[in-house]
């Protein structure tokens, strides 16, 4: 038997995710960034979910609105292959996706765009990398 229900294109899910992403990062609900295009919540979830497709001058205009350039929304696409055509640079590990989709990663990520002093956010750099430098390699956190 034939299924009729159609499954969202995995480019399409992937730009809705990276929309949804972006969003989230600068603590925007789907409600302001629907405003901002002239659209409902709804619209946009469905094109966070990839339900619906986003037509190129909707993504260029969300891309204006979330201050990225349309290139982020296609980064890691699936079936894309760095090199391909010598077009596509390779793009940062997947680890920087995972953690600025962390409740804590982007906790972080909002605090420190908000410091304004570029010698405060340097000397926050170093105390990471201190602190970082200074964990044993085979530490985890642990949950209690």
């Amino acid at each position: 038997m034939i299924e009729n229900k159609k499954k969202p294109n995995p480019v399409d899910t992937h730009v809705g995710s990276r929309v949804r992403l972006r969003r989230t990062m600068l603590g925007m609900s789907q409600e302001k960034l629907g405003e901002s295009l002239g659209i409902t919540f709804q619209q946009i979830q469905k094109y966070e979910k990839g339900t619906n497709r986003i037509g190129a001058s909707r993504l260029q205009r969300i891309s204006e609105v979330l201050n990225v350039p349309v290139a982020f929304f296609f980064e890691d696409v699936p079936g894309s292959s760095p090199g391909k055509n010598g077009l596509h640079e390779p793009s940062g590990p997947d680890y920087v996706v995972d953690f600025l989709s962390s409740s804590e990663g982007l906790q972080l990520n909002r605090a420190f765009v908000k410091i304004g002093d570029p010698k405060v956010r340097r000397r926050i750099i170093e105390l990471v990398r201190t602190l970082a430098d200074t964990s044993e390699p085979d530490d985890k956190p642990r949950s209690e």
